[in-house]
Parts: C-alpha cells; sequence; structure tokens
C-alpha cells in the first residue's frame, strides 16, 4: 500500500492523511463507530462518508486530491455521494498546478541480462506479437456483411485446424466510412486506426475489403501510407470484383493464400522490452483506485523498468488528475501538449452542450464514484510513477519506449481501438462492477477490483485485486498481473479469448462532421 494509505480496519479505509472522507469496506449500518465519527446513516460498501464536518463549498478530499466540493454542509460520519457533493460552479475546471516535469524521477531499469522475455512472432519490420491473427478489415459499413461471410467460410471449411500457428480470423467491421470528408478528422482518424490495425504485432496478414464507391477511399488510403499489395496485404471492393458473391470467394481465396505464409511463424523468444502494454479500466467502482488500478499502475513500472512500454488513455477519466501526469512530464512539451488536450475536452463537451462530469455513469456511481475528479484520480493509478514520456493523439503510432499517454474518449471499446491501432499488442482491464469486453487482435486480461465481482463473474475475470485489502499488498499484486502479463503474451489465454469475445469490439473513435 502506498506511504499515506492508513492500514484498513475491518470495515473503512482512510486513503491520506490530508482526506476528510473515509471509505466503507463493507456496509456499515447506521450508528457503526468508525474512524473517529459515528455513521449517520447506511453507508455502502465502496462508498464514502465524512470523518470531519464539511462545510458548505469546501474541498472533499480523498488520495490526498480534491474529488469535489461540498454543495451543503456535511457533518462528520455523513454519507458522501453526488447529493452532497459536486464539482463546483466551474464544472471541474478549478486552477489545479501543472508544475511541469517538477516529479520527474529517473528509471531504475533492471539490468540487460536479467529482463523478463516472453515467447513472441517476431515480424519483419522488428515488432513481436503476441498473437498471429488475420484481418479482414472494412473501408466502409457497406462492405462489412462481405468481410463477416469470408470470415465465417473460412471458419466453416475448418481449413485453420491446418494451422495451429494462426491464433484465428477477425472481421474487422467498419461503422462508418461514407458521407465524410477526406481532408476532414473522420478521414484522418479511420486511415490511422485502419493502418493501425493492419501493421499491428498481432496481425499476421490482412485484406481490407471495400464497397467501390465510399468516401474512405482504398486507393487513396494506400496512397497516404505508401502501401503496395503483397503475400500478406490484399485489397479488393465489391463493385470492381462484381458483387457479393463473387468478392467473397475472391475473399476466401486471398486468405487462403495467406494460410500458409502467417502459419508459417512460430514463437521464439523475446525480451519484455518488446511489450506494449494498453492500459483500460471500466465499470469502475469506489475499489478502482484502491486495489486494480494501482496494483496495474505497479505492473506499469515494472514493465518500464524492463525496457517496455505502457498505454495510458481515456482523456475524461482522467480530467481532474492530469496535474499529477504533468510533474511526470519528460518535458515541458510533452506537459503541455497533454494541457492542451485537456481544454480541447472541455470545449468539445460545451459544444455538445455538456459536461465534464457527466462521465461518472449510473454503474460507477452505485459503486461509490461520485465525481469525474474522484474517478479519474483511481484511473489515473493505472500509469504508476515513471516519468511520461509521449503524449499522442488517437491512434497515433507509439514510438516512444516507457510510460506514454493516448488522447482517447473514456467509452472502453472505443479507447481500447485507438490503443491496438497505436501498436499495443497486449491489454490489462480492470473494472469494479465487472465490465464484459475482450479485444482481438490484442489479447485482454480482466482484474476485479473486488473479490465479490472476481468470484461472481469468475468465467470472465482473469485476477482478483480485491485480495489486495484481504491480507496482500500493491507491490505483491502489481508483480502478480506482471507475470501473467508475460505469460499472456507467451500465449496462455484470457478469460476473453476463452469466451470467444473480440469479434465486435472495433470500434473508431467518429469525432467528424458525417454529411
Amino acid at each position: 500500500m502506498s506511504e499515506t494509505m492508513s492500514q484498513p480496519t475491518a470495515r473503512t479505509l482512510v486513503l491520506n492523511h490530508a482526506d476528510n472522507v473515509a471509505v466503507a469496506l463493507a456496509n456499515l449500518e447506521p450508528g457503526t463507530p468508525a474512524d473517529g465519527v459515528t455513521t449517520l446513516r447506511r453507508i455502502g460498501k465502496g462508498h464514502k462518508f465524512a470523518v470531519q464536518e464539511i462545510a458548505a463549498g469546501a474541498p472533499i478530499r480523498k488520495f490526498g486530491q480534491i474529488i469535489g466540493f461540498a454543495t451543503r454542509p456535511i457533518p462528520a460520519g455523513d454519507w458522501v455521494h453526488e447529493h452532497n457533493c459536486g464539482v463546483g460552479e466551474a464544472h471541474g475546471a478549478f486552477a489545479r498546478d501543472y508544475d511541469f516535469c517538477a516529479g520527474v524521477t529517473p528509471v531504475d531499469f533492471v539490468a540487460d541480462a536479467e529482463r523478463a522475455t516472453f515467447e513472441g512472432y517476431h515480424r519483419a519490420n522488428g515488432k513481436v506479437g503476441t498473437r498471429n491473427y488475420i484481418g479482414v478489415l472494412t473501408s466502409v459499413n457497406c462492405s462489412t456483411t462481405v468481410a463477416g461471410f469470408i470470415v465465417q467460410e473460412i471458419e466453416r471449411s475448418g481449413v485453420l485446424d491446418d494451422f495451429p500457428n494462426i491464433d484465428g480470423i477477425v472481421a474487422l467491421k467498419q461503422a462508418n466510412g461514407c458521407v465524410i470528408d477526406s481532408r476532414g478528422a473522420i478521414f484522418d482518424v479511420l486511415k490511422r486506426t485502419s493502418w493501425g490495425y493492419a501493421t499491428n504485432p498481432n496481425m499476421g496478414g490482412v485484406l481490407m475489403v471495400g464497397l467501390g464507391c465510399e468516401g474512405f477511399q482504398i486507393p487513396r488510403f494506400k496512397e497516404a501510407y505508401n502501401i503496395t499489395e503483397s503475400d500478406t496485404f490484399r485489397t479488393m471492393t465489391i463493385q470492381e470484383t462484381g458483387g457479393t458473391k463473387k468478392t467473397v470467394e475472391a475473399g476466401v481465396e486471398a486468405v487462403r493464400a495467406m494460410l500458409p505464409i502467417v502459419g508459417a511463424v512460430g514463437r521464439t523468444t523475446a525480451p519484455a522490452s518488446e511489450l506494449m502494454l494498453a492500459l483500460q479500466c471500466g465499470g469502475s467502482d469506489g475499489y478502482s483506485g484502491i486495489t486494480a488500478n494501482p496494483a496495474l499502475g505497479v505492473a506499469a513500472d515494472l514493465l518500464v523498468r524492463h525496457g517496455g512500454t505502457a498505454i495510458l488513455s481515456e482523456t475524461p477519466e482522467i480530467y481532474g488528475a492530469e496535474h499529477l501526469l504533468t510533474r511526470r512530464a519528460r518535458t515541458r512539451d510533452v506537459g503541455e501538449k497533454l494541457v492542451e488536450i485537456i481544454h480541447w475536452w472541455e470545449d468539445y463537451a460545451a459544444r455538445n452542450l455538456m459536461e465534464m462530469n457527466n462521465n461518472p455513469s449510473p454503474g460507477n456511481k452505485l459503486g461509490g464514484l461520485t465525481t469525474i475528479l474522484e474517478k479519474s484520480l483511481g484511473a489515473a493509478a493505472k500509469g504508476g510513477t515513471t516519468p511520461l514520456n509521449a503524449v499522442y493523439r488517437y491512434a497515433e503510432p507509439v514510438t516512444e519506449k516507457g510510460f506514454v499517454f493516448m488522447d482517447t474518449p473514456g467509452y472502453d471499446p472505443v479507447s481500447a481501438t485507438g490503443q491496438i491501432a497505436g501498436g499495443a499488442n497486449v491489454l490489462c482491464f480492470t473494472t469494479g462492477r465487472g465490465s464484459a469486453y475482450g479485444a482481438k487482435p490484442t489479447p485482454s486480461i480482466k482484474i476485479a477490483t473486488n473479490s465479490d465481482t472476481y468470484h461472481k463473474m469468475i468465467d470472465d475475470m482473469d485476477l482478483n485485486g480485491g485480495d489486495v485489502l484481504e491480507g496482500g499488498s500493491l507491490e505483491a499484486k502489481g508483480r502478480e498481473i506482471f507475470e501473467e502479463v508475460l505469460r499472456v503474451a507467451s500465449g496462455k489465454k484470457t478469460k476473453s479469448e476463452l469466451l470467444g469475445y473480440g469479434d465486435n469490439e472495433f470500434v473508431p473513435w467518429q469525432v467528424g462532421a458525417t454529411f
């Protein structure tokens, strides 16, 4: 546990000596003595109660940071939630000290000879995959059905059984792709996302299928990235090929031709420095920022020490905690780029008649999270403690090693799609309420924040972060997560893979005008 986190009693926890709230680790009935006060009403597990009187307008602190402001006087022992806690008149945009680069500490790298390894698929460009998939990409929604038919025919034929080194084939179905400006934001994002998936090291071969007349033109896409077709990258359109049936037949033939080439690649030893770990959280609760998220942060730090890369994202869910990241920025330019993105989101929310505090979902609030500021402070813990080396736009190729940030929405499938497009070859996903998620071609390790969810959804959860509060430690749990990442990178199937997730989780960000 952190140096400022109190040792939990059987039922409550104060996270920082500066906090004026405590967290209930079990349901507390009215009249329960806890942390020097007596509860005035029932406090649900994962929820907060005041450990001192809080005046109206005064800041409410958890993690030693401001998570909101009292909207009315809060007596000691009272429940603290959305009925008496808000983000303030500025909708959470109160002044924060960004203190660029002030908290940068050098990484204690593991000696080369002692660095961890995994068994992966070495690619011609020097990257290493943790999976070996064939992807059928689509340029427009009009071609998604045909892409699905191609995948169905390959799977139905049983031909994949002859190639045990191939993990599978997936149709990455596009929801848009037409009535867009080729000079606009949607085209740029789709272009980056599609090429990012095509070049992700977990992809051994790619077939791209279009309709032919769509706005997201395949020839223009190929020209943008100087792409030439090869034995493992093919394109076709339904109109040029001669309709649905002929395109399915041609697509199946193209995939069959790739199989021997893709299947000839086997796993060989690679350094952990070739791992690019996407950090995600969804269905968060009051335990997320106490157990699984900081434990994942420990694992991210370990990966960075072994030379690897960890990608934090979900920009709306670091809102209110971005000052903790700017202090870790390697350079002032890196920190200012993050702040610029935060201001873009404030404007984006205002233009759409929303506010940043709209983010906590009903499930988040039922689990004990009150404001976006509180949620963000817990979510940012996934990023560990090492320097912030770079900030990327959505789906941009991640080229820096170490800890980096990618701008994405908070919606998990959209966010993870950007990270995978950026090159993530393994993903860790923490959840308190119990998110059902999995991706292809990148395996997703699910980590429950509490033991109840872990046991209730045992078929979906890979690891239990809840035992951090049951005699464990963040350091030990972080090491467990890191070792699980190595096992999954070497081929161990995650629960979401065993359940068959990943065929519907390709969701590029729709961030521009559609006409």
